[in-house]
């Protein structure tokens, strides 16, 4: 028997968007490991992506701008199951159409937008599944290693409403049973949705130095702590962000960056 306990487990996969983000990471990782994946797509022309992707998957629409989906979303789950032993969040988005603009410059429809997707939908969705959610269940969101740099823009905030949440979602949820929710706070990724950060390369690159192994951190590993904290071994694991950074945070000094930027 595996050590994670996942075999025959299932759970809600909501966020994947191809095979480099990493909810397609941690949904291969749960499938591995003998757990059920059912999927969440936003619009219904994503279907055939998660079917090519995860063939004969199932696979539910729940546009979480919508709150008639989000109602709806139990009673399309209880198709294919009649409990959910875990849910992984990985949804963000953030209208970066115009450029990176100075924060105090901030759309309001935009930043009401990326809240509700990237953040409040964590909520909602949760309030629509508790009825389908095991006494012990697992909900786990993917947030960010530094909600402060300013180079994730305005969803720097979003992602700190999102670990704000966390712990109040997690105390609400816990009044009548074990569920626990943590969100993962991943360093920088070589993701497609990444991609779409202006500048986010040279970023990367700089948190690539940065890290204590002077080797990028890797969406597998993210993907890793995402299985651990849905399984049981994590049960003493609650209301947390857990840091995932290859010790990039501990590093802002790193004396090679430093000689590096002396020497410009």
């Amino acid at each position: 028997m595996s050590f994670l306990g996942l075999s025959e487990k299932t759970f809600l996969i909501a966020g994947v968007a191809n095979k480099k983000s990493v909810a397609y990471f941690s949904a291969k990782t749960l499938i591995e490991e003998g757990a059920k994946c059912i999927f969440s797509v936003q619009k219904e022309d994503q279907r055939a992506q998660i079917e090519k992707l995860f063939p004969g998957a199932p696979v539910v629409v729940c546009d979480v701008e919508n709150s008639a989906d989000l109602a709806q979303l139990p009673f399309e789950i209880n198709k294919y199951a009649d409990h959910l032993d875990g849910l992984l969040h990985s949804l963000a988005f953030a209208n970066f159409s115009e450029g990176l603009q100075p924060f105090h410059q901030t759309k309001r429809a935009d930043y009401l937008q990326a809240a509700q997707i990237s953040a409040f939908s964590l909520v909602e969705m949760c309030q629509a599944l508790n009825p389908l959610f095991t006494s012990a269940a697992s909900v786990v969101t993917i947030s960010i290693s530094n909600t402060r740099a300013t180079s994730y823009g305005y969803l720097g905030p979003i992602k700190a409403m999102l670990d704000a949440i966390v712990p109040y979602l997690a105390k609400s949820l816990s009044a009548d049973s074990h569920i626990r929710v943590n969100a993962v706070g991943a360093g920088p990724l070589k993701t497609s949705a990444s991609a779409g950060i202006p500048d986010y390369v040279d970023n990367y690159l700089f948190a690539e130095a940065l890290t204590l192994r002077k080797e990028a951190l890797q969406t597998q590993e993210v993907a890793n702590t995402v299985a651990f904290l849905l399984s049981h071994r994590s049960s003493g694991i609650n209301a947390t962000t857990v840091l995932v950074d290859a010790g990039m945070s501990c590093n802002g000094f790193d004396q090679d960056v430093v000689k590096s930027f002396s020497k410009t």
